[in-house]
């Protein structure tokens, strides 16, 4: 590589990274940091402890950023010593290491840009996911339980805490449906380009024939409600049901009636949760997750309102990703065009691509 080209290349890297200190705000976030040590230092802290979770999640994610953009721009500036030392000494080694280096910092300089796109009014929450099988019968149960997996094991990959709300088991196998939380900042933004159909088409392992069967499910993608949000439940519009937790085949999993589903009588919203022992904490998890869904059906109702005072509002179609495993193995974004050719990878949780892609794609819709 030419040192010419090379002093170009770093100089566009250290003009990137520089918009994205500039987007990210460093200033802002290093005085976040010093007022959440402050709150995470007070004797006090864990007199609550869901506010003390809250608190010491969002610092150590603010952390993280700031030591995450100081190291990148570290790597940045020691490039250029070492593509030196290598011109210097005249050594093949050196300048492999460097090259190395270098298309190793331009990855990470294309996934920190990523973050720097999620600038969407709730974009920075945490996310509640809601999965749910569609067409396809049982092959479409067994899809559902696949994608609450694949997501799960990205999050467990990146050391994200998740919490499973409520998973209804079909009779056969698979899933009806599920709700998890992921619980971290930005989780919402990243996760909602992954909202709509997703579509699979394999050799179903559930016909005796062997038969290639196309089955379905739906993703949902939800901000986490917070204090600051305005949605207003009144609790004679709600029917509440209790029942008891069951697990796969019917097997029960608690022996009392803990479980809690909720329906909104204005909006016909059903949600459950069945994963505290306690119908009090059921029920308020509940409650959560119909203020998120509320939430949601507003935010849609507004969207849809905007989008018909202008020309042409953007459409992003409902079904969103293919995955095949029959006649060849791909899987492939419907929107973005991004595709890989290694489905079982995807379904352990290697999405980032995917996300992404979608991610980039979606901030050139908005223009």
């Amino acid at each position: 590589m030419a040192v010419v080209d090379v002093s170009e290349e770093l100089k566009s890297l250290s003009s990137t990274m520089e918009s994205i200190e500039a987007v990210l705000d460093l200033d802002k976030l290093r005085a976040d940091i010093a007022v959440l040590e402050e709150q995470a230092a007070a004797p006090s802290l864990w007199d609550n402890p869901d506010e003390a979770q809250k608190i010491t999640s969002k610092l150590s994610h603010l952390q993280a950023e700031v030591r995450k953009a100081d190291a990148l721009r570290s790597r940045i500036d020691d490039l250029a010593v070492l593509f030196e030392m290598a011109q210097e000494e005249d050594d093949p080694d050196t300048l492999a290491e460097a090259e190395s280096e270098l298309t190793s910092v331009k990855k990470a300089l294309d996934e920190m840009e990523v973050r720097t796109l999620l600038s969407g009014e709730y974009d920075s929450r945490e996310a509640l996911v809601n999965i749910r099988a569609e067409a396809g019968g049982v092959d479409a149960a067994d899809f559902a339980e696949k994608l609450q997996r694949m997501y799960l094991r990205w999050a467990e990959q990146k050391g994200y805490k998740t919490e499973v709300y409520e998973t209804s088991y079909a009779e056969e196998a698979g899933i009806k449906s599920t709700t998890f939380a992921v619980q971290v900042p930005y989780a919402y933004g990243t996760l909602s380009v992954e909202q709509g159909t997703h579509r699979l088409v394999r050799i179903s392992p559930f016909d005796n024939q062997g038969r290639r069967q196309t089955s379905f499910a739906g993703v949902e993608i939800l901000p986490v409600v917070e204090q600051t949000d305005h949605i207003e439940i009144d609790e004679s519009e709600l029917r509440v049901d209790v029942y008891r937790s069951s697990g796969p085949g019917g097997q029960g999993v608690n022996t009392t009636d803990s479980a809690v589903r909720l329906t909104h009588l204005p909006t016909g919203i059903v949600v459950s949760c069945q994963n505290e022992r306690s119908q009090i904490q059921n029920k308020a998890t509940a409650m959560n997750v119909l203020q998120a869904k509320l939430l949601e059906r507003q935010r849609q109702e507004e969207r849809a309102k905007m989008d018909a005072l202008k020309d042409g509002g953007s459409s992003w179609g409902n079904q969103m990703r293919s995955y095949v495993l029959h006649p060849y193995q791909m899987v492939k974004d419907l929107r973005t065009e991004f595709e890989v050719g290694n489905p079982e990878a995807v379904f352990n949780g290697e999405i980032d691509g995917f996300l992404e892609a979608g991610i980039r794609w979606r901030k050139q819709q908005e223009k």
